[in-house]
This record gives C-alpha cells, sequence and structure tokens, in this order.
C-alpha cells in the first residue's frame, strides 16, 4: 500500500492544484485560482457527463429544487421537535461558538448566509429560539492554527462564555500533506501525520475544557468531495475514512465531546450538495450540514443515548 503510485499519476497533482485553490486563505493568485478550476471542468466534461446533464437539465432542475425545499421544511420541524422534546435545554438563552476553517466560515454558500452556521442561526431566529450564534470560521484554519487562535484574548473570551462549541477542522491538516509530498506522495505521510493531528485535536478539546469545564464541543467530520471525480481512486477513500475514524476515537476520550459524521450525506446523493468549486457545500449540502447537527444537539440533550446512525 506504501509504495502504490498509480492513484498519484492519474489524480493527485490535480487534486494538488485544485485543493491549493480551495484551502488557501488569500495566498494564491487570480492565475492559479483559473487554471485549477479550468482542470476540473475539463474533469467534468471528461469523466462525468451525468454531472453537466444534471445540472443543465430542466426536469432535474425542477426535482432538485423541490428537494431542496423539503431538506428546509425537515430543517423546521428538526427544530420544532427539540423545542417540544427539550424544553429545559431552551428555558434560558444559549450561546453557540462555531470555530474551525472554510466549512465553518460558509464558503461556497451561493446565498452568502454563512454556510450551516448561518442556516442555523436563521432557523433559531425563525422558530423564536434564543440561542445566538457567534461565527469563528476562518478559511485555510488546520489544527495547529486552530490551537494557536485558540490563546487569543477575544477567542478565548467567547469559548468562556459558550454554552456549546461547533468544530470543523482537519481538511486542511490532509492539504498540507498533499502540498508537502506530491511529487512523491503516498499513504505513509497521511498515516504519519495523522498522530500530528490527533494529538493536536487532543490538544485543542483540553484547552477549550480548560476555558470553560462546562462546554459542550461538538466535532463535525470530513466528507469526501472528491466521490464525483475521482471515485475509483481507492486511496482518497481510505484516507478520509482513516482520518474520520481517528477523530471520533478522540471525541470518546473526552466526557462531553460528541462526533458528527457527515460523509453519508454527500456519499452516492440525488442532489447536487458542492459549490462551484466543487469542493465545498452549497446551500443545499449545508442545510444538511444543519439537520445532521441539530439531531445531535437533540439528541444529546435528551440524553437518549448514542445518536442514531441513520442516514440521508
Amino acid at each position: 500500500m506504501k509504495g502504490n503510485k498509480v492513484w498519484v499519476i492519474a489524480a493527485i497533482f490535480v487534486i494538488a492544484c485544485f485543493l491549493l485553490y480551495i484551502f488557501l486563505s488569500g495566498t494564491i493568485s487570480t492565475r492559479t485560482e483559473e487554471k485549477s478550476v479550468n482542470v476540473v471542468s475539463n474533469l467534468n466534461d471528461e469523466d462525468v457527463e451525468n454531472h453537466s446533464d444534471d445540472i443543465d437539465g430542466g426536469e432535474e432542475q425542477e426535482e432538485d429544487a423541490e428537494q431542496e425545499q423539503s431538506v428546509a421544511v425537515v430543517i423546521k420541524e428538526k427544530v420544532k421537535e427539540i423545542i417540544e422534546g427539550a424544553i429545559r435545554f431552551f428555558n434560558d438563552d444559549k450561546k453557540i461558538v462555531a470555530i474551525g476553517d472554510s466549512l465553518t466560515e460558509g464558503v461556497g454558500d451561493e446565498t452568502d448566509s454563512g454556510g450551516y452556521v448561518g442556516i442555523l442561526n436563521h432557523t433559531f431566529e425563525d422558530q423564536n429560539i434564543h440561542i445566538s450564534i457567534e461565527n469563528l470560521g476562518k478559511r485555510g484554519n488546520r489544527t495547529d492554527q486552530l490551537l494557536l487562535r485558540l490563546e487569543n484574548e477575544e477567542i478565548a473570551s467567547s469559548i468562556k462564555n459558550a454554552d456549546i462549541v461547533l468544530i470543523t477542522i482537519g481538511a486542511n491538516d490532509i492539504m498540507k500533506v498533499v502540498r508537502s509530498n506530491y511529487t512523491n506522495l503516498n499513504m505513509e505521510p497521511f498515516e504519519k501525520e495523522r498522530v500530528n493531528y490527533v494529538e493536536r485535536l487532543r490538544a485543542i478539546f483540553t484547552k477549550m475544557y480548560e476555558l470553560n469545564p462546562g462546554v459542550e464541543i461538538y466535532l463535525i467530520g470530513f466528507y469526501n468531495p472528491f466521490e464525483r471525480v475521482f471515485g475509483d481512486i481507492e486511496q482518497l477513500e481510505i484516507i478520509l475514512d482513516d482520518w474520520n475514524h481517528a477523530s471520533e476515537m478522540v471525541t470518546e476520550e473526552f466526557e462531553n465531546v460528541i462526533y458528527i459524521p457527515t460523509k453519508d450525506l454527500f456519499s452516492n446523493s440525488t442532489l447536487h450538495l458542492l459549490s462551484e468549486d466543487q469542493f465545498h457545500p452549497n446551500t443545499s449540502g449545508y442545510k444538511l450540514m444543519a439537520k445532521r447537527v441539530l439531531e445531535y444537539l437533540d439528541d444529546f440533550n435528551e440524553q437518549s443515548g448514542l445518536p442514531s446512525d441513520e442516514t440521508e
């Protein structure tokens, strides 16, 4: 496995160029962005023709619109269930702090509403639920950078005053391995960096509990954005699964840290869930993430045992 470089020749350089466009926060040139987007567009035309047909087809668009509307309805219904089933949790004002990378910032949300965090906030407001959400997402954040941000006085104060912390982090840690090794890439550097990632993730949770011993922390897992284009490259799936599993294992070391999976939401979906960059979620994808977060908030605060493994 470690010596397998077939997937490098076939796709990794494309992925490296593309991810550089996606993850680096304001540090890449317009020329590089244009090349990355063009490469992905060509791949879509050649390798996933059905994807383009779906986007352009009128019937498919109508079906997608109906499904997107259905997702929005489900979110509102879920909030009502939470109100009815966990009234005590909402008796007092609550504060949620969302922190992490571009998925927290809401990159890819074509409505510019703040991604899943903004959807949660709007939903709470619509239902007159007294929960405030502070979005501290920063595009490009890795675990080492998030650790440093927790030393910032304002961010530390936000964590201290939070009842709940939502985190998306780790995708840029994987990207760093790609950038550092793309000319000679195999599984070994990902396995090595995963060990360091686990240590930093553990340190993040520990630091947050030092700041706020009573806080509830929810870590949102990875999904595979390359499934449609590079679904036949087994190594990508293995890497994401390994890192997701490692993330979940770390959460189980802490009493009030919950792991929220998202891979199933984006896997084999009939909906178009990715934005134009073909990496970040679009509004529909973020709606599904918001719904999943609500489900886990509900399950945890009702103390009903482990959340269900229900998939979309």
